[in-house]
């Protein structure tokens, strides 16, 4: 509630002064250290993780889910960023093409979005019925609470922008040829309603922040400081402990014998830096 009395329409977004480069990458890189550790240790034991990343277009969760995995295995860390159902998988019970996914044993899965774009975009831009997303946010947690009570350790994170951010964001990526692939017409429809989305995200959270899978929300206006917290809340929320590792030497190298170097007319690419 605002000292007005009036409740806020959105998720209060103000944060400290921005994270500076150096220090961003110091503590980031402690951060993967830990991150290394709980690799071993998944592994170790045969846990299950899977990690849901939600938020507005432009929040950040692609950088965020860099930065979380960029020192790991892909072996261990998964990331699983699906694209449009196909004519055949919409026909199937609507979670169906997200269980496949899902972690087996020893493995952490990454969801760049999930089986929550129906309580998103899908209802915001009507591509299903509102029935459809009344019975998704009434199976949802029955759903989460049955990953969850078979071993799967479920985190759910959603990235929260303020509008003059998104704004920021979005036009940089107008101006920016790296990014001009991340702005598609469904980007600008989102940005246009950003009020229907601020509707579509309240009514998901009050249907499936829960106990067993509560949402968690990340301020996301300085993406290195959200990338440093949600990294660090992540790991709060997994025990594992550090594995005892062996003394690694290199062995030596052995001797040419009779080998020579070929002459053989190697293709090198041009050397041009």
């Amino acid at each position: 509630m605002s000292k007005s009395g009036k409740k806020s329409d959105e998720i209060q977004t103000s944060a400290p002064e921005k994270f500076g480069t150096k220090d961003y990458e110091r503590e980031l890189a402690k951060l993967h250290v830990e991150l290394v550790k709980l690799q071993e240790w998944v592994r170790h034991k045969g846990l299950k993780i899977c990690i849901v990343f939600e938020g507005r277009d432009g929040a950040g969760k692609g950088g965020t889910i860099k930065a979380l995995t960029e020192r790991v295995s892909p072996r261990i860390f998964r990331v699983v960023a699906l694209p449009a159902p196909t004519e055949r998988e919409k026909t199937q019970m609507y979670i169906q093409r997200y269980v496949p996914h899902w972690p087996a044993a020893g493995e952490v899965v990454i969801f760049d979005r999930s089986w929550y774009n129906r309580a998103g975009v899908e209802r915001v831009m009507g591509f299903c019925t509102e029935e459809q997303v009344k019975r998704f946010l009434e199976m949802a947690p029955v759903v989460e609470k049955a990953m969850v009570d078979s071993g799967i350790i479920l985190l759910k994170y959603w990235l929260e922008v303020s509008p003059d951010e998104q704004t920021r964001r979005l036009e940089a990526r107008i101006e920016d040829g790296r990014k001009i692939w991340k702005l598609s017409p469904m980007d600008l429809q989102s940005y246009n309603r950003w009020y229907d989305y601020s509707r579509a995200r309240d009514a998901m959270f009050a249907a499936t922040d829960t106990p067993w899978a509560p949402w968690f929300v990340a301020r996301s206006d300085d993406k290195k400081r959200a990338r440093l917290n949600i990294i660090r809340h992540l790991l709060s929320q997994i025990h594992y402990e550090e594995l005892p590792r062996e003394n690694v030497k290199l062995p030596k190298r052995q001797k040419a014998g009779d080998y020579q170097e070929p002459n053989y007319p190697f293709k090198f690419i041009p050397e041009t830096y």
